[in-house]
């Protein structure tokens, strides 16, 4: 039987990408509660104050700090000033993400945008802090992708409502999951571990999406419903953790069975 405490974060230092969205809190609660040393990094230092604020009120190790991921140089300044008053860095959640884009005839100004931060972003943030951890000989690498990164658009999930599946999204969680493939190889004998979760859709209450596609999406899965946020932070949690030193390169489907259905 493992030992319990190799779940705990407790001593790590991580830094999390994308902290004050739906999916985002859960994490930052979720890393918090395993008691990990946090920053949170992105470029709305306002609302990472008030996200640390709040955490911090509970007892739990919470820093922010400003970066843009579309900057190579803001990428190792933050580097730079974690070292500097951490020591270290062990590991990293890249959960941002930019969606401009709102539909396939979008322009193609909002396409190359979302690339900025969706392809190569998410590239230079990876080599900045993969790189970091190499150099000490371990780490680990969590990124955020989505199911819809492994299957194609389903229309009938939108018929009669507003909503819609842009196409860039498809394209950069796609993506990410298969360099995550390739980073887990070019890291694997520097010890530093690379893998990605695929969570399938997750319920906003704040904006619930339209009753006629949860009732739709529901359908698709084997447990009836879309996921809530907070049921992602458990497999992030354990792929950062020493629960899982033998895992590297894989893609950990959190969907409730959509695709396996």
């Amino acid at each position: 039987m493992p030992d319990p405490l190799s779940f705990s974060l407790a001593g790590k230092v991580i830094i999390q990408f994308g902290g004050t969205g739906l999916l985002g809190r859960a994490l930052v609660d979720a890393l918090g509660a395993a008691g990990a040393t946090l920053i949170v990094a992105s470029r709305n230092r306002e609302a990472l104050e008030t996200l640390a604020a709040s955490e911090q009120a509970r007892g739990r190790t919470v820093h922010v700090d400003e970066v843009d991921i579309g900057s190579e140089e803001s990428l190792q300044a933050l580097r730079d000033r974690v070292l500097a008053e951490h020591g270290r860095v062990d590991g990293i959640v890249f959960n941002a993400v930019s969606r401009p884009m709102k539909g396939y005839s979008a322009d193609l100004d909002q396409w190359r945008e979302s690339m900025d931060v969706n392809a190569t972003g998410f590239f230079a943030t990876v080599r900045t802090f993969g790189d970091t951890m190499a150099d000490k000989g371990s780490g680990s690498i969590v990124n955020i992708a989505s199911q819809m990164g492994t299957i194609g658009m389903n229309p009938w999930l939108y018929e009669g409502t507003s909503m819609s599946a842009s196409p860039d999204y498809f394209f950069h969680k796609g993506g990410m999951i298969n360099l995550t493939r390739y980073l887990a190889s070019h890291y694997g004998e520097m010890n530093v571990r690379v893998n990605v979760v695929s969570p399938g859709g997750i319920y906003n209450p704040d904006q619930p999406q339209a009753d006629a596609f949860l009732e739709r999406y529901g359908k698709m899965t084997m447990l009836g419903r879309m996921a809530d946020a907070p049921e992602i932070g458990g497999s992030v949690v354990f792929l950062l953790s020493d629960a899982s030193t033998y895992i590297t390169g894989a893609n950990l489907a959190i969907d409730g069975g959509y695709t396996a259905k």
